[in-house]
């Protein structure tokens, strides 16, 4: 594992991936309960589409100064520091009972910071090893283990639906700060004159999508995130009705997976072409779905712990697959369309379209139908499955190779 990249260098990446995720998992977990608990549950579902609407800006406005203006290391910096802030603010406007639209637009402000982080941090580390087939995947793990610390330590504070909770998140983004001055400098590429508006958005970076096998990729992962976003919603009241209270515990599960995935993912690349590491990913979706739809508790369980695998298997190799067959001049704004993709496109559609269909599947009175319900997720992720096996085409590569 240490093969193609220094013992030092390894733990300096993967302090990076674990510090960031604890500190976005210290809000992005708890915030359903602290709105709750301060009277702001009808903004609740407004307050989670920020992420998916700051996916639609920052990321290529930031991911374009990366790749041609300022260093990753020092756009990820400022970023962290303005999140940390801007997470301070929204958390004590909740606190005080600011006004409702008060308290939106600092979570926006919050989520346009900080969704760009990922996309830099992810190319920071791509630029730093030699194999991201053999590395990147147990480097990744650390992000989710470091989520699931952050989760663990809100918790120990008693703060799950207290603001501390996002107090503490801050703190730990002024740790990301502070660590990204032991950081090297990743230098970003000369530019010849003067770059035009759509390059300073970012919007040249569309130009991938003229590539057939980028465009099925991006797409893809896109389709892919609108079923997905139906997963931590609504994953957690049927386990309740199930009688599994424990929620935050059970759903624990599918990042356990999903962290031994990514250690496993280094050889599946080397051995399996990418084509069909995706389309197990996906498959893996479509049993995950079908699973929790039999509607008992070991079913749904079976699913949770699916999930890590589906989600590790299409969303990490498509990281992957990008910094093999994108340009390094292009790095960042690669990763930052896969953000505006997923997270903007496809989390957004998914919010909107599941939350649709969950209503659908519980109109009547009697309840929801949980089979119907992730029977329709299910199939979504089917078609997803089928477009992808029927549109992607191998360009003759061999087997470890990113095709």
């Amino acid at each position: 594992m240490l093969k193609t990249v220094s013992r030092a260098e390894y733990v300096e990446l993967t302090l990076l991936f674990l510090i960031q995720g604890a500190a976005l998992g210290m809000w992005f977990v708890p915030l359903s309960a602290v709105l709750d608990a301060h009277g702001f549950h009808a903004i609740k579902p407004l307050a989670y589409a920020t992420s998916a609407t700051a996916a639609f800006v920052s990321p290529l406005i930031f991911g374009a100064m990366a790749d041609r203006h300022a260093s990753p290391v020092r756009v990820l910096r400022g970023l962290s520091i303005a999140t940390s802030i801007a997470m301070t603010l929204a958390s004590t406007a909740i606190r005080f009972h600011a006004p409702s639209w008060v308290v939106l637009c600092l979570i926006q402000a919050h989520a346009l910071c900080s969704s760009p982080t990922w996309s830099i941090s992810s190319s920071i580390v791509f630029s730093r090893i030699d194999d991201p087939r053999r590395d990147f995947g147990p480097i990744r793990a650390m992000a989710t283990l470091g989520w699931m610390a952050g989760c663990w330590i809100v918790s120990a504070l008693g703060a799950d639906a207290t603001t501390a909770a996002g107090y503490s998140g801050a703190a730990m983004w002024i740790g990301v700060t502070v660590f990204t001055f032991f950081l090297p400098e990743v230098d970003s590429p000369r530019v010849e004159g003067s770059p035009t508006l759509r390059e300073r958005l970012g919007l040249d970076a569309l130009a991938l999508l003229k590539d057939p096998n980028h465009r099925v990729v991006f797409i893809t992962v896109a389709l892919f995130a609108i079923p997905i976003s139906g997963f931590y919603p609504y994953t957690p009241p049927h386990l309740r009705e199930l009688g599994l209270l424990h929620t935050s515990a059970w759903m624990t599960l599918g990042q356990v997976t999903e962290v031994v995935s990514m250690g496993m993912l280094g050889r599946l690349l080397l051995r399996w072409r990418l084509k069909w590491i995706f389309a197990a990913g996906l498959a893996c979706g479509v049993v995950r779905f079908a699973l929790s739809a039999v509607h008992g508790p070991v079913w749904l369980l079976a699913g949770v712990l699916l999930h890590g695998s589906s989600y590790t298997l299409v969303f990490i190799t498509a990281q992957i697959y990008l910094d093999q067959r994108v340009d390094p001049s292009w790095r960042t704004r690669a990763q930052a369309l896969m953000t505006l993709l997923s997270s903007g496109v496809g989390n957004l559609s998914g919010y909107l379209g599941v939350g649709l269909w969950f209503g659908l599947c519980s109109a009547g009175g009697t309840g929801t139908s949980w089979t119907l319900f992730w029977s329709g997720l299910s199939l979504a992720s089917a078609v997803v499955l089928g477009y992808f096996l029927t549109v992607y085409r191998v360009s003759g590569a061999r087997p470890g190779s990113a095709a």
